[in-house]
């Protein structure tokens, strides 16, 4: 988690000599007035128009961010290239005041006056954790699955956080988060031309700031960290530390899927934070590219050379369907001694559909490789469903091999935090009651 700072890494002018993207992700982690100023002069972002003047049209999902994102070929959206998460306790013991939740729903309006909701301005999520609605004399309703984060698998031994609130930040322009950033948390007076007239520290303290980035040249560009290593480039391709593609449209629940559907939270969602830490010198050192791409997708892939390159030529789907894959983890256990993560992961589905909303990205807060791994789900009860089958447990009594060595991607990372939010339809974003 990086720490806050007044200073980029170096405003004198040798920051011209740093490759743009490097140095736009240098500036989001370390954070700031000063970082905000070297990003806009390096970054150069076109001048973007400001948000509606009537916020109504909005939608009432916070999470209903797919109409806003650009699409690639294929039809898969593509998700905003940089990333803060903002984590924050309510600054009162007691139970929040009308005037500190008018507070904060005008600190959002302001962002959303400010900029176009899309991946080019600014998309953004406010959501909560058990430990907030804890301060309540009442439950949250049974349609709303929120339970306290914990360890889901026998070999991970994860911290949890429980800050109150999660406010999620993406654009694919560093200048428009840190922007934001400020709007909520420092002393902008303005952002892109609109007045900041209530901030979030009214209200809130914060508790950690964690970045990020995802997106084609964005980890090759920032690989010179801890968990990567030096002897094998990550290519200009790839969109994430691991070298593949992940975001295929039909491997990602709809955003209809992950909505909860009845009772006073109806309209909103829940969301999962892992913070995961990638070790990846295996992986590209000594693993072949064959069994690369069995442990990332399946067997059947390495074998009929189904991927190429960072598996672009798939499409809008990983291809497991097409090639039976999860029908035969079992099978591959035994037969190979190694199944694929993609093929795990495609057993927790509901008529053939995923039940998770995947909106990760990657990270290099503390100058060490990781994913921060973000989902949304209609019940924790369906990332814990999903969680499970990609752990394969199961399939380590179906082969001699040990688990970790060949079970999926695994033993290339670790899960260092957990934590679980509700994120309440927009109407309710501004420090909800447990049963409105």
């Amino acid at each position: 988690m990086a720490d806050r700072s007044d200073q980029p890494a170096d405003t004198t002018g040798r920051e011209r000599t740093i490759p743009r993207r490097t140095f736009v992700k240098t500036a989001v982690s370390i954070g700031g007035g000063a970082a905000l100023a070297a990003c806009l002069d390096r970054e150069e972002p076109p001048e973007l128009p400001q948000g509606p003047t009537d916020l109504s049209e909005l939608p009432e999902r916070q999470h209903a961010w797919n109409e806003s994102l650009a699409t690639d070929d294929h039809g898969n959206h593509v998700p905003p290239r940089h990333r803060l998460l903002l984590s924050l306790d309510y600054a009162r013991d007691e139970r929040p005041t009308p005037e500190d939740r008018r507070t904060v729903e005008e600190a959002f309006r302001t962002l959303e006056r400010a900029y176009p909701r899309s991946n080019e301005g600014l998309l953004f999520t406010a959501s909560y954790s058990p430990a907030y609605f804890e301060r309540f004399d009442v439950s949250l309703p049974e349609t709303v699955d929120l339970p306290e984060p914990e360890a889901l698998a026998p070999f991970e031994d994860p911290s949890f956080d429980r800050p109150d609130a999660v406010v999620h930040l993406a654009s694919d322009y560093g200048s428009v988060v840190l922007g934001a950033e400020e709007a909520l948390l420092g002393d902008k007076e303005t952002l892109n031309g609109v007045e900041v007239s209530e901030r979030l520290t009214d209200a809130f303290d914060r508790v950690d700031r964690r970045t990020g980035f995802v997106g084609a040249g964005l980890p090759a560009a920032n690989q010179d960290v801890a968990g990567v290593p030096d002897s094998e480039p990550v290519s200009e391709d790839t969109p994430l530390y691991m070298g593949f593609e992940s975001n295929f449209r039909k491997n990602q629940a709809s955003e209809d899927r992950v909505t909860i559907r009845d009772g006073p939270f109806a309209g909103g969602t829940t969301q999962h934070v892992s913070l995961i830490r990638l070790h990846l010198q295996q992986w590209y050192e000594q693993d072949s590219r064959y069994h690369r791409v069995a442990t990332m997708f399946c067997p059947v892939h390495a074998e009929r050379d189904l991927v190429e390159g960072t598996g672009e030529n798939l499409g809008d789907s990983s291809k497991m369907t097409e090639t039976d894959c999860p029908a035969h983890t079992e099978q591959h256990a035994r037969e190979h001694g190694v199944v694929g993560h993609s093929q795990k992961s495609a057993r927790a589905r509901e008529n053939d559909d995923p039940i998770i909303l995947r909106r990760d990205f990657d990270s290099t807060d503390d100058d060490t490789a990781s994913l921060h791994f973000l989902s949304l789900h209609r019940t924790i009860g369906d990332f814990v469903e999903t969680r499970e089958a990609m752990n394969g447990t199961d399939l380590s009594e179906e082969t001699a091999v040990g688990q970790r060595t060949n079970n999926g991607i695994l033993q290339y990372m670790t899960v260092e935090r957990r934590g679980n939010y509700l994120l309440p339809p927009r109407s309710l974003r501004a420090l909800p009651p447990a049963s409105p």
